[in-house]
C-alpha cells in the first residue's frame, strides 16, 4: 500500500551544497561539493527522498584528485552527476585559484559502471569557466558551464556556453557555442538543462550564494536560445523572507521519480539569528514541483521549507529491497560513535587536503585504534594530519580518546573545531620546557593565532587523555575527563569564527578567501619536526542535540 512520507529538511545537514540530483532505475543519488577535503565529491542514496544513505566519496584518490596546495574553500566546485549508456558520469572542477579576479578551475570527467566505482582515470574537459554540467539528449549529450571573464570591469562573467561531449570518444568536439540568455539575465551560475516534450528549461543559480540567492528557470525551443525566462520569477528563494529558518536558497537540479513526481535539490543554510553567521554551512534541500498548463515549474509558495511531502513509493521502494541501514540515515539522531574497528573510515570522516594513505594514517598498524602522524602547521596548504567531520546541527558534542606522548612543543595532538587554515579551535596535548605533557587550547581568527596562557593542565599520564567539545549555538566550549570526571578548559568562545562569513575576507572588492565550506569537528596532529611523530585514537563519537528540524537562529534569541 503506497504512503506519503515526509521530507524533513535539510536532507543531508552539515556542510553539502551544490547538490547534483539523479535517479537510475528505482535509485536516487545526490553529489556534493567537497571543496579542499578527502574524499571528493560526497555521494548519498535513497530509495524514497527521505531517507539518505552516505556513501563516502567518489575521488579517494591523487590519482583521482590533486588537493596539493589547495586554497581554503578551492579544490572540488559544485559536481555534476548524470547517467547514459549504463555508465554514471561525474564532472567536477578542482579550483586551484579563485582570488584577484581569476579562477583557475580545471574541469575533469570521470565514469563509473556502479556508484560504489571504480572510476575512470579523469579526462581533463576544459578550464574555461566552473560549474559544469553534462546534459544528455539521447545520443547527443554536451557540457555547459560559466565563462569566467578575468578582464577587469568586464564583471568576472562571460554568460553560459554549451560545447559538444563525445561520449564514445570521452573528449569535447567542436567549438563551444554561447548561450543566448534573457535580456537582463545578469550573473547566473550553475547551470543544468533539461528536457521536457519540445522545451529546453535552464535551472540556474542567481543572486550570487549569499542571502540574495534563488533558483531560477529559463526555457527555449533550441537548446542554445534564446531562452526566455519564466515571468512568475524565481522558482525558489528565500529573498525577503529573512524570518524563514532556511536560508540563501539556490543552485538547484531536478529529478523526476519513476511515477512521475518532480523534485528540486538544492542548497540552504540555517544562520545563527537574522541573516546571521551559518557555522553549518549550506546544507542540501529538497522541494516538489508541479508544472503549470503551459509549461512552466512551479513550487509551492516559492519558499524554502523545513517540511515538504515526498514521493508516492514505487512498489520496488517497498518489497523489502531496502538496504539494511536505511533507516540509519544523513541526520544520525541518536549521534554516532567509532570505534575504529574496521580497516578504513567511514564515509562520514574526511581528511583535509590529502586523501587517507598509509604513509600518514593507519587503522591496521594498531587493531582498535586510528593512528595519525603528525603533519605540517596550520597554515600549510601539504601535508596536513586532519581527520574530521561535517558539523551537522547547532547543539552537538564531540569526543575523542587519544593516547599520545608527545617529545617537545613540537609535538601536538589534539582535537579542532575546524574552518580553514585561518579559523579553527585546538584542544590539544604537548609537552612543557620541562618535559612535561600539558594540555592547552589555541585559537585561530582570521589568520591571529592564539594560546590561552591562562588555563593549561599538566596531564600525570599523558599516554591515555579524553577530551571533548560541544557546540551551542554561537558559543563553542572545550573540555577535559579528570579523575572527577569531566571538567571545562578554557572560557567560552565564539562559534561563528567557524562561520561562512567569518571565514570571507576581502582587499576591496577583490576576492582574498571564500567561505564555502561550513565548520568540522575531529582530530589533528602536528609534528613541527617533521617526522611524523603519532598519535593513536581509541574512539570517537559525535552526538546531535537537537532534531534536525529545530529552528536554529533562536538560539540567539530569549
Amino acid at each position: 500500500m503506497n504512503h506519503t512520507p515526509v521530507i524533513r529538511n535539510p536532507v543531508l545537514p552539515g556542510s553539502h551544497p551544490d547538490p547534483s540530483v539523479l535517479r537510475v532505475d528505482h535509485d536516487f543519488y545526490l553529489a556534493t561539493s567537497t571543496f579542499e577535503w578527502y574524499p571528493g565529491v560526497r555521494l548519498h542514496t535513497s530509495r524514497d527522498l527521505v531517507h539518505w544513505r552516505p556513501l563516502g566519496g567518489a575521488l579517494d584518490s591523487g590519482a583521482l584528485l590533486d588537493l596539493t596546495g589547495c586554497p581554503d574553500s578551492g579544490g572540488v566546485w559544485a559536481p555534476n552527476l548524470s547517467h547514459a549508456d549504463g555508465l554514471f558520469h561525474l564532472v567536477y572542477a578542482n579550483v586551484s585559484t579563485y582570488a584577484g579576479g581569476f579562477t583557475d578551475c580545471p574541469n575533469h570527467l570521470v565514469t563509473a559502471p556502479s556508484i560504489d566505482g571504480p572510476w575512470s582515470e579523469p579526462v581533463l574537459l576544459h578550464s574555461r569557466g566552473f560549474d559544469a554540467s553534462l546534459f544528455h539528449d539521447g545520443a547527443d549529450s554536451w557540457l555547459l558551464n560559466l565563462v569566467h571573464d578575468w578582464r577587469p570591469g568586464h564583471g568576472g562573467s562571460a554568460g553560459l556556453e554549451a560545447t559538444r561531449y563525445d561520449r564514445t570518444a570521452r573528449r569535447l568536439v567542436g567549438e563551444p557555442v554561447t548561450i543566448a540568455l534573457a535580456p537582463g539575465a545578469g550573473w547566473i551560475e550553475g547551470p543544468n538543462l533539461y528536457r521536457r516534450g519540445s522545451w529546453y528549461y535552464l535551472i540556474t543559480a542567481d543572486g550570487g550564494t549569499g542571502y540574495q540567492h534563488q533558483v531560477t528557470v529559463a526555457r527555449s525551443r533550441s537548446l542554445a536560445g534564446p531562452y526566455e525566462r519564466d515571468p512568475h520569477g524565481p522558482l525558489l528563494t528565500a529573498l525577503d523572507h529573512p524570518a524563514l529558518p532556511l536560508q540563501k536558497a539556490g543552485h538547484g537540479s531536478l529529478v523526476r521519480t519513476a511515477s512521475g513526481q518532480w523534485y528540486l535539490a538544492y542548497l540552504a543554510a540555517r544562520p545563527i539569528g537574522t541573516h546571521g553567521p551559518c557555522v553549518l554551512g549550506r546544507e542540501t534541500a529538497l522541494a516538489p514541483v508541479t508544472w503549470t498548463r503551459d509549461g512552466w515549474p512551479r513550487i509551492e509558495t516559492g519558499l524554502p521549507q523545513l517540511h515538504v511531502p515526498g514521493p508516492d513509493l514505487a512498489p520496488a521502494a517497498e518489497d523489502g529491497q531496502w538496504p539494511e541501514d536505511t533507516g540509519r540515515d544523513a541526520h544520525e539522531p541518536e549521534g554516532a560513535e567509532d570505534g575504529f574497528e574496521l580497516c578504513e573510515l567511514g564515509p562520514h570522516w574526511s581528511t583535509l587536503r590529502r586523501p587517507a594513505s598509509p604513509d600518514w594514517l593507519s587503522l591496521t598498524e594498531r587493531p582498535s585504534h586510528l593512528r595519525v602522524r603528525g603533519g605540517r602547521s596550520p597554515r600549510s596548504l601539504v601535508g596536513p594530519s586532519l581527520v574530521a567531520r561535517r558539523v551537522t546541527a547547532a547543539r552537538c558534542s564531540f569526543e575523542a580518546v587519544m593516547e599520545y606522548q608527545p617529545r617537545g612543543f613540537q609535538h601536538l595532538a589534539g582535537i579542532t573545531a575546524y574552518y580553514n587554515t585561518r579559523n579553527w579551535y585546538f584542544l590539544y596535548v604537548t609537552a612543557d620546557d620541562d618535559g612535561s605533557a600539558v594540555v592547552r587550547l589555541a585559537t585561530c581568527d582570521r589568520g591571529r593565532t592564539t594560546v590561552d596562557a591562562a588555563h593549561q593542565a599538566v596531564v600525570e599520564d599523558a599516554a591515555r587523555v579524553r577530551l571533548g567539545l560541544d557546540f551551542e549555538g554561537p558559543v563553542l566550549s572545550f573540555r577535559l575527563h579528570t579523575d572527577t570526571g569531566w571538567q571545562p578548559f578554557g572560557p567560552p568562545l565564539d562559534a561563528t569564527v567557524l562561520s561562512d562569513e567569518n571565514a570571507e575576507e576581502f582587499d576591496g572588492d577583490e576576492i582574498r578567501s571564500l567561505g564555502f565550506t561550513g565548520a568540522f569537528v575531529g582530530m589533528w596532529v602536528w609534528d613541527l619536526n617533521g617526522h611524523g611523530h603519532h598519535a593513536d585514537f581509541d574512539q570517537a563519537s559525535y552526538i546531535s542535540r537537537e532534531s534536525v528540524d529545530s529552528v536554529v537562529h533562536s538560539s540567539t534569541h530569549g
